[in-house]
């Protein structure tokens, strides 16, 4: 039986840390330990981890690092034959593990990506974000439903790989878009990579509108980064928040200027969202909070994308101080 070994980086997180080692407490299938990666920060999760020892087998290890190297790291650490990555902000169901090791026993794949939804226990805010990040009507909408899954790009809140991946790749490099990096460099190996939609998290983004557009504004600049360093990578649907942000102060500028006719298309994508948001949450607020959240990701990443494609300071910075400036 194969062993996993469950990653996890966290930064000043013990209650998403104790949500998060609850749920695996809770797993149908026990055969896995858990290799928590804590930077140096003021509030430690050691505790909790020592609380849940007894249940779970638990690795704790603190690293002033960044979180690609934490990573890095906990895979050298781990005594598992496959490695799954998540970040502290999810949750599993109960038979997560149990899914896992099916899927990969009936038609194993070296690398595999799995989906995000949520739950009952989300607020209203957490709903709204969750839409704008797996929406069809933004640039979340491949998560979970790609025709070809063999094409996903897996990601760190809920992707893992074989040991043997690990020691040919050498694991993540310290950029904003590893996870991405990482995926494009597993296939480049000649490694298969798959979508498995039933192995799902509960993925609970602990993020305002503000926290929003800063977290995607850096997805933004990151895709400028990795078409660089993987040629042929970028593709038309990366373009599209660009455009949309540019798109929208055409109409609004031809609308001040001619007529308020040009302003309907961006009333009947309001509405669209509105509409769908609705459709999915029943609940007004959440809905409204949901159109907002979806503009707020495709202004942030159109914005972040044009920055960096112009400036080029992301590349000249650390992942790490992006990612929590």
């Amino acid at each position: 039986m194969m062993l996993f070994s469950i990653i996890v980086p966290v930064y000043n997180r013990p209650e998403e840390m104790d949500e998060l080692l609850y749920s695996l407490c809770h797993q149908t299938d026990k055969l896995f330990e858990v290799v928590v990666m804590e930077g140096v920060c003021e509030r430690s999760c050691r505790k909790v981890c020592e609380e849940y020892n007894n249940e779970v087998e638990i690795q704790f290890h603190r690293l002033d690092t960044g979180r690609s190297e934490r990573r890095n790291e906990g895979m050298r650490l781990a005594k598992g034959d496959y490695f799954v990555l998540l970040d502290s902000d999810v949750t599993l169901p109960n038979d997560y593990i149990e899914k896992l090791r099916k899927a990969l026993t009936d038609n194993y794949v070296d690398c595999f990506g799995g989906p995000d939804t949520m739950n009952d226990s989300f607020s209203p805010m957490q709903r709204a974000v969750n839409f704008a990040m797996t929406s069809m009507l933004t640039t979340g909408g491949i998560r979970g439903r790609m025709k070809d899954k063999s094409k996903y790009m897996p990601r760190a809140f809920n992707m893992g790989f074989s040991r043997e991946v690990f020691e040919k790749t050498g694991g993540y490099v310290d950029m904003i878009g590893e996870d991405t990096d990482l995926s494009l460099r597993i296939r480049e190996a000649g490694f298969t990579v798959r979508l498995i939609p039933e192995v799902f998290v509960y993925h609970k983004r602990r993020i305002d509108l503000k926290g929003l557009f800063r977290q995607v504004n850096t997805f933004g600049k990151a895709r400028v980064l990795l078409s660089k360093r993987h040629k042929g990578s970028l593709k038309l649907t990366h373009l599209l928040p660009a455009c949309f942000v540019l798109g929208h102060l055409l109409l609004l500028v031809l609308a001040l200027a001619w007529s308020w006719w040009f302003v309907l298309p961006i009333l009947l994508y309001v509405v669209t969202l509105f509409v769908d948001a609705f459709r999915q949450s029943k609940d007004l607020k959440t809905t409204m909070l949901s159109v907002v959240a979806s503009y707020t990701q495709l202004t942030a990443y159109g914005l972040g994308f044009m920055e960096e494609l112009v400036t080029h300071k992301a590349e000249k910075q650390a992942a790490e101080k992006l990612y929590r400036q």
